[in-house]
């Protein structure tokens, strides 16, 4: 694990802050806003100004990090209902990544008392007041969610946020978002920064329907996932045929719990093999229609 003073605080720009891991070459959060990104493509896409009408509300938080999201998730719902009770699961591999964004004061933005209550949770891994309920899992999150499973959780709200699919695909795999959907209440939502084709073509080949959601600061969109295709915004025809081409093979984890590389190798072997249209082609025909280049990789920045 990193040290919590190997952390600096990089600034994003709405003014809130970031960090880059080293370990895998990517930011956090984006730098074109991170806490707007908690609000947009995690906090939004999930209904929680709807779902806070509700007596509890259930979150799934995978790859807490800094604990923008959840702060996000916790503002929006108690702003809307102050009794509204949350039963919060975090997932996260690295202690010292949320501890060093408390001692960088970057949950203090937030209303009191989400920097105090989730300043105990990273403290002590559980949080249990009248208004939240809240266990911090540590470790592989493909280990965790297994456990999770075994608790009949079943989320509102599930926030996928690990680094790209290229850096961790452990994460992204088809095995995995099988685990996530299991843990998915029947309304529940699911929500990624990511729109790349394989981690689409996962998320449905794990039963869930797919929609796109809004950019931030111009970037790529992101993707929601809900199992009712009927409450969803729908692909544009570009993201549509984006899941008819090679990029489009998704990620497999068989036993959940191979290394990054293996993962990688199998899903290039299938995609070498596959009778799909290749991507290159798809890029070359959308950037002559429309001027775009490289698109739909979901990576960080």
């Amino acid at each position: 694990m990193a040290n919590i003073h190997s952390f600096t605080p990089q600034p994003t720009a709405d003014g809130s802050f970031t960090f880059f891991s080293e370990a895998f070459g990517e930011y956090f959060h984006s730098t074109q806003g991170a806490k707007t990104e908690a609000l947009l493509k995690f906090v939004e896409p999930c209904h929680l100004k709807q779902k806070a009408q509700q007596q509890v509300v259930r979150l799934l938080d995978v790859c807490y990090g800094l604990g923008y999201n959840t702060a996000a998730a916790l503002e929006t719902i108690w702003t809307i209902n102050p009794r509204c009770r949350v039963e919060l699961v975090a997932l996260e591999l690295d202690l010292s990544v949320p501890r060093s964004a408390i001692a960088h004061h970057f949950l203090s933005g937030w209303n009191q008392p989400i920097p105090e209550l989730l300043e105990c949770l990273v403290t002590t891994s559980q949080v249990q007041t009248d208004q939240l309920q809240a266990q911090l899992y540590l470790g592989d999150a493909r280990k965790s969610i297994q456990q999770l499973r075994q608790s009949n959780f079943q989320a509102d709200a599930i926030f996928l946020d690990p680094f790209s699919p290229r850096r961790c695909p452990q994460l992204w795999t088809v095995e995995f978002f099988q685990q996530l959907a299991k843990c998915c209440d029947k309304t529940g939502r699911l929500a990624t920064y990511s729109c790349a084709a394989a981690v689409r073509s996962g998320l449905i080949t794990a039963g869930f329907k797919i929609g796109p959601t809004p950019p931030v600061g111009g970037r790529q969109p992101g993707t929601v996932a809900s199992f009712d295709a009927s409450t969803l915004p729908p692909l544009s025809e570009r993201s549509r045929q984006h899941l008819q081409t090679r990029a489009a093979i998704p990620y497999r984890d068989p036993q959940l719990a191979d290394q990054a590389d293996i993962i990688r190798q199998r899903r290039q072997i299938e995609q070498q093999a596959s009778t799909l249209e290749p991507t290159s082609h798809w890029q070359k025909r959308w950037s002559a229609k429309e001027g775009w280049g490289r698109w739909g990789e979901g990576v960080r920045g």
